[in-house]
């Protein structure tokens, strides 16, 4: 059972119904390839999914019901959102957990014709949990299968929970073993901006690169500009999460689309933690018109109530054209970190792709 069914949940809602021009951007946009750089696995997790694990590892969740899950999962606030992600991840503590969220995830994405994925994991909250080579042979057994079955591929990058920051060497030892077994791709960093400012992380950073790892950080959230550069200049990773606080600081701007640093852009979850107001457009057409080189993502699309394809749709109805959004899906396959060689087979996909309705 695929973690968020994208055609149900769209074509049976009103707006398709009430427009058939949305209901056709919709059914391209779903076929588009796309590549995905900011997904969290454990936020990718359904609600049903969530109150299975629960029930079945004896967690209490702070609701009685299954169905009052998705009620929970509307946030007055970012904490608020910290607080149900920590209760959907306290869920998660056996192996076999892994083995079914991983196939559940691999099977969404290859609905959407999402072709490549790089997904968080919040290894902060799993490392006392789990033996830790056992979890990478079956991260790396699961990871394997899903390709198999679906056809898409999937690798992960394990990232530090900022507001845990004595966490982070265990995080790092645990990285470098699963980078060393070709199931991680690098170190990430998420959670709290607020107080738990990049320089925390400078040495664990530096060493991560030393290792020869791919960085990245989320930064520009909830902390200001001074956080993406921080994240940046401090950190050197290599691509920004969220980050459209940026535009606060236009040197800063500036320079990083002289640089060319990617930023991976999540609409919904802006939203709905109340970091951007939903009455207005979402910043990146405003980073795209400024030069910096942008990416959209899903986030935690389950608790978000969204998918990939759902995101390149509400940028569509703020006015992007199928042929903006399309050129956007493959700025994310030049800014992943996939091999050159593997970019060139993508590239193909994309291609092959049928061009007729890049104008609408």
């Amino acid at each position: 059972m695929p973690l968020h069914d994208d055609v149900v949940a769209f074509m049976s809602s009103s707006a398709a119904h009430e427009s058939p021009a949305q209901a056709s951007a919709y059914e391209f946009l779903l076929g588009m390839p796309k590549v995905e750089l900011h997904v969290h696995l454990e936020g990718a997790m359904d609600s049903a999914t969530i109150w299975e694990m629960a029930q079945r590892n004896g967690v209490s969740l702070p609701v009685d019901r299954a169905e009052d899950l998705r009620q929970f999962f509307h946030y007055r606030d970012f904490d608020h959102f910290v607080q149900a992600y920590y209760a959907a991840t306290s869920t998660m503590l056996t192996m076999d957990d892994w083995r079914l969220m991983i196939d559940r995830f691999m099977a969404g994405q290859a609905k959407q014709n999402i072709l490549y994925t790089e997904a968080f994991i919040s290894a902060s909250h799993h490392l006392a949990r789990h033996d830790q080579a056992e979890w990478i042979e079956v991260l790396g057994e699961s990871l394997s299968e899903g390709e198999e079955r679906y056809g898409v591929r999937v690798r992960l990058i394990p990232d530090i929970s900022r507001e845990t920051p004595e966490s982070s060497q265990g995080v790092l030892n645990f990285v470098k073993q699963a980078h060393t077994a070709g199931v991680a791709l690098g170190l990430g960093l998420g959670g709290p901006e607020v107080g738990f400012p990049p320089e925390l992380f400078t040495e664990v950073y530096a060493e991560a690169r030393d290792f020869g790892m791919r960085v990245v950080a989320h930064a520009g959230e909830t902390g200001g500009p001074e956080s993406v550069s921080g994240a940046w200049k401090g950190l050197g990773a290599e691509r920004i999460g969220h980050g459209f606080r940026v535009l606060e600081n236009q040197d800063l701007t500036s320079e990083m689309a002289a640089a060319g640093i990617p930023f991976e852009l999540n609409p919904s979850s802006n939203y709905c933690i109340g970091v951007v107001p939903k009455d207005h457009p979402h910043p990146i057409r405003a980073m795209k018109e400024a030069g910096l080189v942008v990416t959209v993502n899903s986030d935690d699309p389950a608790l978000f109530d969204t998918s990939l394809t759902l995101e390149y749709l509400k940028l569509h109805e703020q006015g992007f054209s199928l042929s903006q959004l399309f050129e956007i899906s493959h700025a994310a396959l030049n800014a992943s970190f996939l091999s050159e060689e593997g970019k060139a087979e993508l590239r193909r996909a994309y291609q092959a792709f049928d061009h007729d309705q890049l104008q609408s």
